[in-house]
């Protein structure tokens, strides 16, 4: 069974809006856009939760509504708060960019002197074949 989020209660098989905890919850944003920080923003409204739950609170978006939950915010407040949020978190460096993935170039054409030693043992063999490479050649065969 799913976890009904802050602001609304179930009745009947139905989400329906808290009216005391939306209020609550629309303080939060408002407080939050305002400049206070996540903790500050969630005891001003009334809310007692950890800093990593009132965020993961304002990027819910069922308060925008859905086809299950009615609105309690509108979405303008919750692009700004989202937009507040990544901004803030930029500031302090917790948004890592991904880095562009590093593929190495594998060759696998090679310029070599002729095999002349067979030797017995693979190792040395191995290590006679690999003496006898002078460069990397291109896939199309050039140097």
């Amino acid at each position: 069974m799913a976890h009904t989020p802050y602001g609304y209660r179930i009745e009947n098989g139905i989400a329906v809006i808290d009216e005391e905890k939306a209020e609550k919850i629309r303080l939060l944003y408002e407080s939050y856009l305002s400049g206070l920080f996540l903790s500050a923003a969630a005891k001003k409204a009334g809310i007692e939760a950890y800093h990593g739950t009132v965020g993961r609170m304002l990027q819910n978006e069922c308060y925008l509504g859905d086809g299950y939950y009615p609105a309690i915010i509108d979405k303008e407040t919750y692009e700004k708060a989202e937009a507040e949020r990544v901004n803030r978190a930029k500031k302090l460096g917790r948004i890592f960019e991904p880095k562009e993935d590093y593929k190495p170039t594998i060759s696998k054409s090679f310029i070599t002197e002729p095999i002349v030693n067979k030797h017995t043992n693979p190792f040395k063999q191995a290590e006679y074949v690999y003496s006898l490479i002078k460069s990397e050649g291109h896939q199309d065969g050039s140097k």
